[in-house]
């Protein structure tokens, strides 16, 4: 998306913006139409299973939701910022990428005492 309209493809901006009734999302929803039928065509014609959910599927989507809504507050993913934001060298990026570390560096280590 970088290449062709200098946008990075950020999934849960990509739903936000479906949600905005005043804009036409056509070329969001071709995206989203195209993201969730690419997993389902490659599942299709490599004949393999598709993946087993050891929960349910309501619990993925409220999970799901939880994780967009926290991506949104936070203008965007762990990997986001770390990939894209850091070789744009974007100092939001680069300073949540060392507070998403740092924490988990942290809670790890704190974990490992507990143990």
């Amino acid at each position: 998306m970088m290449l062709l309209n200098g946008r990075i493809a950020g999934i849960s901006g990509i739903f936000f913006q479906l949600s905005k009734p005043t804009q036409k999302p056509m070329w969001q929803l071709a995206f989203i139409v195209g993201l969730l039928g690419g997993a389902f065509l490659y599942f299709h014609f490599t004949n393999q299973a598709y993946p087993h959910v050891l929960f349910s599927w309501e619990l993925a989507i409220v999970g799901g939701f939880i994780v967009g809504v926290g991506t949104r507050l936070s203008s965007g993913c762990t990997s986001g910022h770390g990939v894209c934001g850091i070789s744009r060298f974007s100092p939001r990026s680069i300073v949540a990428t060392l507070v998403f570390m740092s924490t988990g560096i942290f809670t790890a280590s704190l974990f490992s005492l507990i143990d």
